[in-house]
């Protein structure tokens, strides 16, 4: 028990300690007005990476996103990586490749058609010119300034080599699902991104909405294929050649998230096997990285997925025993008493979080907070242990890795109320 307990609070505090991190950034830009950049008269040549596969239904108002985008277009390209598409994503995009001559489009062909993100990124970037490399998914609608304001960050500070921008969930209010998942990325961005860069001005790329030097992925060759969370992957890499990563939350684009149990189910374990697999190639190996920083976010990683998960079972399987048996616990109260202030402690976070964002903090999401301790996150607890059991099935049976295509719904119009 008490094992376990220290395995939950020690993740607790530091989550306390992230969260007042994201809280005091948030308020520097607030009264710093950071978030207003000057105007850069030198504008560098930018590259859009959009990989899509079977993306009819979402693709065209991610085109139009990008022809709306506050960008010189003579010094644009927009690349879509139409990767073994079967539909009439092809079809849409050369309709608006044909009227608009920086949107571009390019296939991959086997034997490396439909293996997943980093090769149809890499296929693009292969395609690629721009001195600046810019990646969305093929759901993603960003507003006019996100490119603008990703690029200017780079040209600030030499040493950032990598922008990230927050992202918005467009469909949050579709159902139950959505708002959890809603909730879960504001929390995650202010806790988890804001937090690191405040304190430790450490940042992780997302899938989307980020901006990378081409110099930086021409040094390290591109994107790691074998990698489900490429992304996670790619951030290490760069903080090791010694670039920093800058969370930027007046970059914003929206996205759309699982409308289903099962697909949010598919799509997390691949996030979840894929941050296993970045923790057991670059953690073992932690004496031949050059930035030993980098090791925060790899302790990070590991500590949430053995020491905070495993804490967070055991907790629960004492908890549920001691109700049908008297296990004789020495400390029944302060055992409930430290479930509920972790229970508070989640509420007051996920809700501080959600007073950052504009119209976030209201009575439908107070209530789904409180759902999303008992149900959300203990259906995470199940899906990381089912995690776990495939990677290391996979490691030991030596089993190629397979990636599984986020199915989309249809796409849900942007008010200008959202900006």
């Amino acid at each position: 028990m008490y094992i376990s307990l220290f395995s939950i609070w020690i993740m607790m505090y530091y989550h306390v300690f992230l969260m007042q991190g994201g809280f005091l950034l948030s308020l520097r830009y607030r009264n710093t007005n950071m978030l207003r950049l000057d105007s850069i008269p030198s504008q560098p040549t930018v590259s859009i990476l959009i990989p899509a596969h079977n993306e009819e239904i979402v693709i065209e108002e991610t085109l139009k996103a990008m022809i709306n985008l506050n960008y010189p277009k003579d010094k644009l390209e927009v690349i879509i990586i139409n990767d073994d598409s079967s539909d009439l994503t092809g079809a849409i995009v050369q309709t608006y490749a044909a009227l608009h001559p920086y949107i571009k489009m390019v296939h991959t062909i086997p034997p490396f058609s439909g293996k997943g993100k980093s090769v149809a990124l890499n296929r693009g970037l292969k395609h690629s010119t721009g001195e600046v490399v810019v990646v969305y998914d093929a759901d993603n609608i960003p507003e006019p300034d996100a490119v603008q304001n990703l690029v200017h960050v780079l040209q600030k500070d030499e040493k950032t080599g990598v922008s990230v921008g927050k992202f918005r969930v467009i469909n949050a209010d579709r159902n139950l699902l959505t708002r959890l998942i809603n909730i879960e990325t504001i929390t995650f961005q202010w806790l988890a991104q804001a937090g690191r860069w405040f304190w430790f001005k450490l940042s992780t790329i997302p899938g989307t909405n980020f901006a990378i030097r081409r110099s930086i992925l021409d040094k390290l060759g591109g994107w790691d294929e074998k990698a489900l969370s490429e992304d996670t992957e790619l951030s290490i890499r760069v903080y090791n050649l010694g670039y920093h990563i800058e969370f930027f939350p007046a970059a914003v684009a929206w996205e759309q998230e699982p409308e289903s149990w099962s697909v949010w189910w598919k799509q997390r374990t691949r996030w979840a096997c894929g941050n296993l697999y970045v923790i057991g190639k670059h953690l073992f190996g932690f004496n031949k990285l050059e930035n030993k920083k980098i090791l925060i976010d790899l302790a990070y990683y590991l500590l949430t997925y053995l020491l905070f998960i495993g804490g967070l079972l055991i907790s629960h399987v004492i908890l549920i025993t001691n109700l049908f048996m008297n296990l004789q616990l020495t400390s029944d109260v302060v055992f409930y008493v430290l479930f509920a202030v972790a229970f508070l402690l989640f509420v007051t976070e996920a809700l501080l979080a959600m007073s950052l964002e504009k119209n976030q903090l209201n009575t439908k999401n107070f209530f789904t907070v409180i759902l999303m301790y008992f149900i959300y996150s203990q259906i995470w607890l199940l899906l990381v242990v089912n995690a776990i059991f495939l990677e290391m099935k996979r490691v030991i049976l030596q089993q190629e890795i397979t990636w599984y295509k986020t199915q989309r719904f249809k796409s849900e119009q942007i008010n200008q109320e959202h900006y």
